[in-house]
């Protein structure tokens, strides 16, 4: 296992959209025990393939004693809404009101090519999101509250004002 290097914001392949995964091998094995290494060693909750380069439709979310490694996942179903400060490994040092379901589910693949279904809450399922929207090249930047987002620019107006 490998800890690998994780891409940051304006890092242009944070913003594509990752291809399905066809072939349940030691690649993709491999790829899934780096990238637990990698968020283990950056203290994340979750880690999409794109964040250390590798364009596949790959996510992991750790939380807890809670493991989801999910290849080719989709959001299958979700309910509710919570609003809650959330961080990105891709975007160190910035933390942003974002909106996500209080629930989601997704259906998704194991690493041996086996289909299941798993049911997140809270945190979970605002990983789940966050992940899924990298898959898609959606940073949560782009997702901040619109509270969130007229705080930020009311503080840069105060910093313009000051100079």
């Amino acid at each position: 296992m490998a800890i690998r290097e994780i891409r940051k914001i304006g890092d242009p392949i944070l913003s594509k959209t990752s291809k399905q995964v066809n072939k349940f091998d030691e690649k993709l094995h491999i790829l899934l025990d780096d990238m637990h290494e990698t968020l283990k060693e950056n203290d994340g909750v979750g880690l999409a393939a794109v964040q250390v380069g590798i364009l596949k439709r790959v996510f992991i979310v750790v939380f807890e004693d809670d493991v989801t490694e999910a290849v080719n996942p989709e959001i299958i179903s979700a309910e509710g809404e919570q609003t809650a400060k959330e961080g990105c490994l891709s975007v160190p040092g910035e933390w942003y009101d974002v909106m996500r379901p209080e629930k989601v589910t997704i259906r998704a693949y194991d690493r041996y090519g086996n289909e299941f279904t798993k049911t997140g809450e809270g945190i979970v399922a605002r990983a789940f999101c966050h992940e899924y929207d990298h898959l898609d090249g959606i940073l949560f930047v782009e997702k901040k509250t619109e509270a969130e987002a007229e705080t930020i620019a009311a503080e840069e107006l105060g910093k313009i004002d000051e100079e």
